[in-house]
């Protein structure tokens, strides 16, 4: 398949730079880590200051301690993010050597494992403060989509996590041997689906832009657990979705399994996207329910 949009002359660092004989690179996969925590935070600062928000117009914490929470986030980030992909991914692999568990350099990292450190993190933290947990909880959710929508961008800028092939018009021609791999004829190109700007777009973009209306709008953060669930079963949905489009992970794929499905009957089953992504949605529904069922009864 020839037809495809060529991949752009883009380099997966901002600038690198040489001193005593050490190159030092800055990626733009870690400024999309760095400016996502910092819009994330710049947003949950104006939530907690904006006191009408909040129950008995009273915001969960303090901007002080908002800063605190920000350390656990990233704590809860990097740990859960590694040992995720290690527990869901490829858990022979890091089994046999364990050694290489640390070494996030080399990549590695899961969203569902961050988001379960994150929820682990801030779960401790709101305790230790005093702080109503679904609240804190609804400002992380309010927090998270600028981070998924710049760190979606550099994956495609690292060319790394493509789609399927495609014969779509809009399909990119992304450089690597693995991209264009795709059992095509000698000399064709392999075009696939930009996976990646798909989920930038839903999970990122439509995603943060549903929370702050909710918040900002429909007054969304005065029913503790109303954003978080509306958070988790968005992202749920988006990235169920989008498993449709983006190329399954290695080492699911066989010859009798070339979708890569983690579980399957005849043909037809889930990917391990699609897999953690269900009970996502149904925690975000249920936590929903459970907030609009305490406004009910006040």
């Amino acid at each position: 398949m020839n037809a495809g949009i060529p991949f752009p002359p883009l380099s997966p660092e901002v600038f690198s730079i040489t001193l005593f004989g050490i190159e030092f690179a800055l990626r733009w996969y870690a400024l999309a880590y760095i400016a996502g925590i910092l819009i994330g935070w710049f947003l949950a600062v104006r939530a907690v200051r904006c006191a009408r928000l909040w129950p008995a117009d009273s915001a969960p914490m303090t901007p002080a301690q908002l800063e605190d929470l920000v350390t656990w986030v990233i704590l809860g980030i990097i740990l859960g993010g590694r040992l995720g992909f290690v527990l869901f991914y490829q858990p022979g692999y890091y089994l046999s050597n364990p050694a290489e568990i640390p070494m996030i350099w080399q990549g590695g990292m899961a969203f569902h494992g961050g988001m379960l450190g994150v929820a682990i993190a801030g779960f401790l933290f709101a305790r230790r403060v005093g702080a109503r947990v679904l609240s804190v909880a609804d400002i992380m959710a309010l927090a998270t989509p600028p981070g998924l929508l710049l760190g979606r961008i550099a994956n495609f800028v690292n060319a790394e996590l493509w789609g399927r092939p495609t014969d779509a018009p809009w399909g990119v021609i992304f450089p690597s041997d693995a991209a264009q791999d795709c059992g095509q004829a000698i000399g064709e190109l392999c075009a696939r689906h930009p996976s990646q700007l798909y989920e930038a777009a839903l999970e990122g973009l439509l995603l943060g832009a549903i929370l702050l209306w909710l918040a900002w709008r429909r007054g969304a953060l005065k029913l503790p657990g109303q954003v978080t669930g509306t958070f988790l079963a968005g992202y749920g949905c988006a990235r169920f979705i989008v498993e449709f489009f983006r190329q399954p992970d290695m080492q699911f794929v066989a010859p009798g399994n070339p979708l890569g499905l983690a579980v399957q009957l005849n043909g037809y089953g889930l990917t391990m996207g699609q897999l953690l992504s269900l009970p996502m949605i149904a925690a975000g529904i249920a936590l929903i329910a459970f907030a609009r069922r305490r406004m009910v009864r006040a």
